[in-house]
């Protein structure tokens, strides 16, 4: 009687550990990997532009620019050579095309390993919940699937 109690109370402490630690750490992983993701994307199309630019030999253009709550404007821009890329924390650099696409083969590199490391942090999390399910099933002595 005892013994199951004990086993209930195990069998308890283990699933709490998966849904209040295991499970939000797996969320918040693949959300921080999501994030790098859409930064990979965003200097990928900035890679794009500049090189549709560099290739059309675009030196100015019209564009519509977002002020904000989806609030359109056009803009003229007669200088295209130069332009201003998000360096992170807010701050923006002027560069040249060829420094902007040196700067971005470096960022790119930079979120590969990004990417990489979530998803090895990801995989380990699921083979924890794995081992604690089976620690669980153990417990309950269930049989193999």
């Amino acid at each position: 009687m005892d013994e199951d109690i004990s086993r209930k109370r195990k069998v308890q402490r283990y699933e709490e550990f998966v849904d209040k630690r295991l499970k939000p750490d797996l969320v918040k992983a693949i959300a921080e990997r999501d994030k790098v993701f859409h930064k990979q994307k965003m200097f990928l199309d900035l890679k794009k532009n500049i090189e549709n630019l560099e290739n059309n030999g675009i030196t100015n253009l019209r564009s519509m620019v977002n002020l904000g709550s989806e609030v359109y404007m056009q803009a003229e821009v007669p200088d295209t050579r130069h332009i201003f890329v998000d360096i992170g924390l807010g701050f923006h650099v002027e560069f040249t095309w060829s420094e902007a696409l040196q700067f971005i083969s470096v960022r790119e590199a930079r979120l590969a390993r990004q990417i990489e490391e979530y998803t090895q942090l990801i995989a380990n999390i699921k083979a924890q919940i794995k081992m604690v399910c089976e620690g669980i099933r153990e417990l309950l002595q269930i049989p193999a699937e």
